[in-house]
């Protein structure tokens, strides 16, 4: 072949190479570059995170004079004292209700009214209490346990039967302070009302009546802080033994009384009594076992 002829023939050879089926796919797939989206900007939104609910503390409600509770175990209405300092005894009586000196006391409710011979029933019947020593008053023969007279303050108590019905109800006796404070407020008053003189309108006292009456019956008479009965119808236990030097060196906060001693000493004077016993200050002191037509009680319990 001459050279021409080479030629030819390499071209032909080139060309049936490059248009065999087998040397060129017939469909080419094009990939073509994703398009970038374009971002539109949100608004900021700041999330508050969700809290667990909490308990909302419920405030108790403002304590003052005039604030009055009701005892679940009996029932009894209470006044409440506000804690503070208060002038304890008279120097105007007999020896032993002076001096008068200041006494501070912690906040305490006290029984609005003696403790009546129904709800003392309440204790009999849980076992807790004895009966009265008598079912009888000064003129009533059927009186304990008679439904006419259960609002009537229970008598012929001693002092262990007022205790164990305080202990019964969730209170306590009284102290003397705790009692005194609670009869004539925080000034040193005479009487539960004042230091006006006594008279029928205000209180049970001096035979004026031959027995007990029912308890609140002498509503004018009623101290600062709204206790009924503290002067006259029926003399109260208190939880202290008698001292009657005690004052010269009690305590000047929350005296507790003398540790020990013969005799319990008790405030109010009675409906049997004249008037130098219904001084807030008069002091009567009787063997824990005295039991009588005019002695009853009334229970305190703290403030928490």
């Amino acid at each position: 072949m001459n050279r021409t002829l080479l030629i030819v023939v390499f071209i032909v050879a080139f060309l049936a190479a490059c248009t065999h089926p087998a040397a060129v796919p017939s469909t080419v797939t094009v990939v073509l570059p994703t398009a970038v989206p374009t971002l539109t900007l949100l608004p900021t939104v700041m999330l508050t995170p969700t809290l667990e609910p909490t308990a909302t503390a419920t405030a108790l409600p403002t304590r003052g004079i005039g604030s009055t509770s009701i005892s679940p175990a009996d029932g009894m209405e209470m006044v409440y004292v506000p804690a503070g300092p208060f002038l304890m005894g008279y120097n105007g009586g007999y020896s032993d209700e002076g001096p008068q000196h200041t006494v501070t006391l912690d906040a305490y409710w006290i029984d609005r009214t003696e403790v009546t011979a129904g709800k003392y029933a309440l204790c009999v019947q849980a076992g807790a209490c004895k009966p009265p020593v008598r079912k009888t008053t000064n003129a009533i023969d059927n009186f304990y346990g008679n439904p006419d007279y259960a609002d009537w303050p229970v008598i012929y108590v001693n002092w262990a039967d007022a205790e164990a019905y305080c202990s019964w109800a969730g209170r306590r006796l009284p102290t003397e302070a705790e009692w005194e404070k609670a009869a004539r407020g925080v000034e040193g008053a005479l009487y539960p009302w004042g230091n006006a003189s006594p008279d029928e309108t205000l209180a049970l006292f001096g035979n004026h009546i031959e027995d007990v009456v029912k308890t609140g019956s002498y509503p004018a008479g009623a101290s600062p802080f709204g206790a009924l009965d503290m002067a006259g119808n029926a003399w109260e236990w208190t939880a202290d033994w008698y001292s009657s030097d005690y004052y010269s060196h009690s305590p000047t906060a929350d005296p507790p009384g003398p540790e020990s001693g013969e005799r319990k000493s008790m405030r109010g004077g009675s409906w049997n009594f004249d008037t130098p016993g219904l001084r807030a200050s008069y002091r009567l002191a009787k063997e824990p076992t005295y039991a009588s037509a005019d002695v009853g009680f009334r229970c305190m319990q703290p403030s928490p």
